[in-house]
């Protein structure tokens, strides 16, 4: 009897060898290094995200080229705002000027942003999910949107220069009037700093003030690739937060015992354990079109802002103007109707943006392994 329990314990220990490794429920959760840490899953979540965002502008690129074009207001194209017929007349224009290749500029610097954009946004989300939700008993409305909040923030920080020289390209219309990337940059770089307001009280001496400070003060330089990025980063913040919250929450629903028959798909091989089964492509795509229309709902007014606030070099007097100068701006320009100036189209360009978006890095998990 004594022989035969060391053998029995034996024999445990090494079933309990046998499993296998990439099993992260089966290893002792103080022995194991967390999945999602690691960094096969940090380059596989990466390229999966850096994919999804390329694949879902490419959809959508007319359409943001267009909707460019009405948000910071160009005087060629405002007679266009406001309406569906507007839209189509603008894009045939903007193909009749240019060329399918027209409806496309700046399409080449938003591939160069988007990848990193979205790799790190994916990549960050999963990374802070982990942190802040690390069992499901965190799992929260509350935790999702400060996750996705944080990892749209982490993901604009980088790549946002990228997305000031993409605006300014997708802004220019007339032929003679095209710049490289190069001559982008080099014009945004040497673009004067904001001079001061004159005073109602004091008006021509401040203005022989603000004119001598703009010949002898220095151009500002790096700090213009950032025009708009404190507006930006209010807009992410319900942006990016309400879109991942709405995805999961869409995707929880239709993983419900009571439809799922109907909505997902039979779980992969190689798919992880904890990781619940993928949904059809239909139900994907849904799920990932509510969220952007949430999410496009809740920040464009400050979208709007940014725009405005990032072209301020090549519109009027070429004068930088902060979040609250914009604001009052657009207001006394069109009212609160121009702080939705596009919305139709945003509506129209996010849904299958998202979708796309949140399909593609889905999938691409999927046939990654993770």
């Amino acid at each position: 009897m004594l022989q035969d329990k060391p053998r029995e314990m034996g024999d445990a220990r090494r079933k309990e060898l046998a499993v296998c490794p990439t099993d992260d429920d089966s290893i002792a959760p103080k022995t194991r290094k967390p999945h999602k840490q690691s960094f096969d899953y940090i380059w596989r979540t990466g390229i999966a995200g850096g994919l999804a965002g390329c694949a879902a502008k490419t959809v959508v690129a007319p359409l943001d080229r267009v909707k460019i074009l009405f948000q910071a207001s160009n005087p060629q194209f405002a007679k266009y705002t406001g309406s569906w017929f507007g839209v189509i007349t603008a894009m045939k224009d903007i193909h009749r000027e240019d060329g399918t290749r027209g409806l496309f500029r700046g399409h080449s610097a938003t591939l160069l942003r988007i990848f990193p954009y979205a790799a790190i946004k994916f990549l960050a989300y999963e990374q802070i999910r982990a942190v802040v939700i690390p069992s499901e008993e965190h799992e929260t409305p509350i935790r999702r949107l400060v996750s996705g909040s944080m990892a749209g923030v982490t993901s604009v920080f980088f790549t946002y220069p990228l997305e000031v020289m993409r605006v300014r390209l997708a802004f220019e219309t007339k032929r003679d009037s095209r710049s490289s990337l190069s001559a982008i940059c080099k014009q945004i770089y040497n673009e004067a700093p904001p001079l001061p307001r004159a005073s109602a009280s004091a008006p021509k001496i401040v203005a022989v003030a603000s004119s001598t400070v703009h010949a002898v003060a220095p151009k500002a330089g790096l700090s213009n690739f950032y025009r708009g990025f404190s507006a930006t980063i209010l807009g992410m913040l319900p942006y990016a937060g309400m879109s991942f919250l709405t995805h999961d929450t869409a995707g929880d629903i239709l993983r419900h015992p009571m439809i799922s028959q109907y909505t997902t798909l039979p779980k992969p091989s190689n798919s992880p354990v904890n990781k619940p089964p993928p949904l059809r492509s239909w139900a994907e795509l849904f799920s990932g079109g509510i969220a952007g229309l949430v999410s496009q709902t809740s920040a464009y007014p400050l979208e709007v802002i940014r725009r405005r606030m990032q072209v301020g070099g090549a519109v009027g007097d070429g004068h930088r103007l902060h979040i609250g100068e914009t604001a009052r701006l657009i207001f006394r320009e069109k009212g609160m109707q121009g702080f939705f100036v596009g919305l139709t189209i945003g509506y129209v360009k996010v849904v299958p943006m998202v979708a796309v978006s949140f399909y593609v890095y889905e999938r691409g998990k999927t046939l990654l392994g993770i």
